[in-house]
């Protein structure tokens, strides 16, 4: 998976275009590869075979794919077009080489490599005419950046009667037949056991072999981790390698098959491997890698939650929960447990929901991150209307018995566990526009994954966000550390209706960020008719049967209103702030991301530094105060050349969305430094930033590269 998206963006995420074709002949070049198309023969006789090979000769630093071409890349293909009864076989591949780029490793060629093909004339070719050949050759050529490239070539080959005399083909083919893998000599089978694959070969020759002379290239994709150390064990005239599993290792009875690479002073030498399995060592239970990468997106899902939690777009909700704990603190344990369990479980189904809704999304093809639907101004307002109710509820605008009580109200007024079920829901609804540590790792690998592995990561992920009061709930001790309720907490349930309040004042700047500034008036009109909704519910009990109906019918009335006229105004708004929208340049300290300039800030040798942000990510607006905002880094900045490029996924962004998955992650904030020189990977900053930590990543000398999540 991994290999498949770095693949997919490295072809089609650089913003560069295909090279002009030439005129058509023998030979073409773009700015990294001269190729020409050669052939083992001058002439061609009927019915005979003969090699045609593309050689490509790569500048300096730069390189192009084998086969398997690693942890990302292109092989090279070749489309011929021949004259009719012609065939052509596959690519005959030469022995590759590695390149490694921080945890990236690919298989491929640098300087210069033939790929053969063998080419096999019709019966009835006629002597005295032509063999026209025609090759269209796509590969993909790398540095640090990779480049999608296409040529065609062109040969004609004359037609002579078998047996006549003909000069020699190009000394290349002879040169590329050398470099092919041979047959091995030797015995092969693997063994597939919970530490690994092992690789085993019997035969003459291999005593003389020593450790550092040895490696094997798989010839599929995900049978093991292309970058990891291969161990060499020899006795005699056995040998083992010890080979990291993959993300798609043999499935049982499958044979490994590949290229086992044999280094001398003379040479790299290649032999042809393909192994058979057979069962494990006594003890070893094959334990698949998926089973141990989801292990550990489980627990960096778990402790993303925990941390959650204690982010600031969570702080809100936390009130409702502090003021639960207060109310039911020293009741049974019982009723204290089941409001625990009952809270756990609002968060829990409100996470499935969420990961069945991603499920569904991506089935139809749609790009999706995590707090992707704070990305529809219509979520946003919704969410800022039932901030707002829960703030007037909280205030005593109006109370709703214990089988209404959805927004958290029954949690302040009664044991109502639905009240409770529901206040987790809000939780959740309120968590997703944060991202904490560990969340990163464990979101992007979920995304990338089939529906039952996303869903277990987001039940895990949810398990994290309720753990602490869940742990409250069944743990007695800490209970009795907490006050006694009293007629305080009257109080304190009206202070806490204000972070309520703020937090709807916060969504509806989001709002207008996305849908522009008539979005204001929009949200503000309809907490207006919410509230008065809210106040003739309020005044409904205490009167006659018919004006209670009628009250409640115009405070149904009022809020359909609200719901409606928000619905269609903010659809509106946002279309046309989206066709109205102008780029905003806060005091010249950032310039807008685009893939286009970032990609030419990189060719340049530029340092940049990327912030991926949205309006809705309080944890991105906490990080752009405190330190993205602070003079000393704006400084830092500006005393080093840096360009400061600001990518706001506020609304969906197919280019950042992209730049985003490149390091694994799908949602923001994500910071990324690259140092000066289009040679040097990025570093990424941590999720929560100071000044300090910042101008600490400017300062710290270059190297080849930092692990991408």
């Amino acid at each position: 998976m991994i290999r498949r998206t770095l693949t997919a963006l490295l072809a089609l995420g650089t913003g560069l275009a295909l090279p002009a074709a030439e005129a058509a002949g023998p030979q073409a070049a773009t700015p990294q590869v001269r190729a020409e198309l050669v052939a083992s023969v001058s002439a061609v006789q009927p019915g005979e075979q003969i090699q045609l090979g593309v050689q490509q000769r790569i500048i300096p630093h730069w390189h192009t794919y084998w086969l398997n071409p690693g942890d990302s890349g292109l092989a090279t293909t070749i489309a011929w077009t021949l004259p009719a009864g012609a065939t052509a076989g596959d690519i005959q591949w030469p022995v590759p080489g590695r390149f490694a780029l921080g945890p990236v490793t690919n298989y491929g060629y640098e300087n210069e490599v033939t790929l053969l093909s063998p080419i096999r004339i019709p019966a009835n070719a006629r002597p005295g005419s032509t063999f026209p050949v025609k090759a269209t050759v796509d590969w993909l050529v790398c540095q640090e950046i990779c480049i999608p490239q296409q040529v065609e070539l062109e040969l004609s080959l004359p037609v002579v009667a078998a047996g006549t005399p003909r000069e020699p083909g190009s000394p290349l083919i002879e040169q590329a037949v050398a470099r092919l893998p041979v047959s091995s000599p030797w015995q092969a089978d693997f063994s597939n056991a919970a530490d690994g694959l092992t690789l085993r070969l019997s035969g003459a020759g291999l005593g003389a072999l020593t450790s550092s002379d040895v490696w094997f290239y798989p010839g599929q994709w995900g049978r093991i981790a292309h970058g990891a150390p291969q161990p060499v064990h020899i006795t005699g005239d056995s040998l083992s390698l010890k080979l990291a599993r993959g993300e798609d290792p043999p499935a049982a009875g499958q044979a490994l098959g590949g290229v086992l690479v044999v280094s001398s002073q003379d040479g790299a030498r290649g032999y042809s491997i393909q192994a058979s399995a057979i069962a494990a060592p006594t003890g070893g239970n094959a334990v698949p890698a998926e089973e141990t990468a989801l292990g550990a997106a489980l627990l960096f899902a778990l402790l993303g939650g925990l941390i959650l939690n204690l982010m600031p777009c969570v702080f809100p909700v936390l009130s409702i929960k502090a003021l639960s704990l207060l109310r039911h603190a020293h009741q049974s344990r019982a009723v204290t447990r089941l409001q625990g369990l009952a809270y756990t479980g609002g968060v829990l189904a409100s996470f499935a929901v969420l990961a069945g809704v991603l499920i569904g999304l991506k089935a139809g093809g749609t790009q999706v991150g995590w707090g992707f639907q704070f990305q529809s101004p219509v979520f946003v307002l919704a969410v800022a209307y039932l901030m707002f109710a829960v703030g007037l509820s909280l205030s005593g605008v109006f109370t709703l018995g214990a089988s209404a009580a959805g927004v958290g109200t029954a949690l302040a007024d009664k044991p109502g566990y639905t009240g409770s079920f529901f206040t987790g829901v809000l939780a959740t609804v309120v968590a997703t526009p944060c991202t904490a540590p560990f969340m990163g790792a464990a979101l992007g690998f979920a995304l990338g994954q089939p529906g039952p592995v996303l869903l277990a990561v987001f039940l895990s992920l949810g398990l994290g966000l309720a753990l602490p009061y869940l742990l409250l709930s069944f743990w007695p001790a800490l209970q009795r550390l907490l006050p006694r309720p009293g007629r305080w907490m009257e109080r304190l349930k009206e202070f806490l209706a204000f972070p309520m309040y703020g937090a709807a004042v916060w969504l509806v700047w989001v709002l207008a960020q996305q849908a522009g500034p008539n979005a204001i008036a929009i949200a503000l009109g309809g907490m207006l008719a919410i509230a008065f909704a809210a106040w003739l519910y309020a005044n409904s009990h205490a009167v006659r049967p018919l004006a209670r109906h009628g009250s409640r019918g115009l405070a149904a009335l009022a809020l359909g209103l609200a719901l409606a006229g928000g619905y269609i105004g903010i659809r509106t708004g946002a279309a046309d702030a989206a066709q109205a929208a102008t780029t905003k340049v806060s005091g010249k300290t950032w310039e807008p991301y685009s893939k286009a300039r970032f990609d030419a800030l990189r060719a340049e040798g530029k340092p940049v530094f990327v912030n991926f942000t949205a309006a809705w990510c309080i944890t991105c607006l906490a990080n752009e105060r405190v330190a993205l905002s602070d003079e000393s880094v704006i400084a830092a900045f500006r005393q080093a050349g840096i360009t400061y490029l600001k990518g706001d996924w506020t609304n969906q962004d197919p280019q950042i969305s992209a730049h985003l998955a490149d390091f694994g992650r799908s949602g923001v904030p994500l910071y990324l430094f690259y140092p000066d020189g289009d040679k040097t990977e990025a570093r990424v900053l941590p999720q929560l930033l100071t000044p300090a930590t910042v101008i600490a990543a400017l300062q710290t000398p270059s190297s080849p590269h930092l692990a991408k999540e």
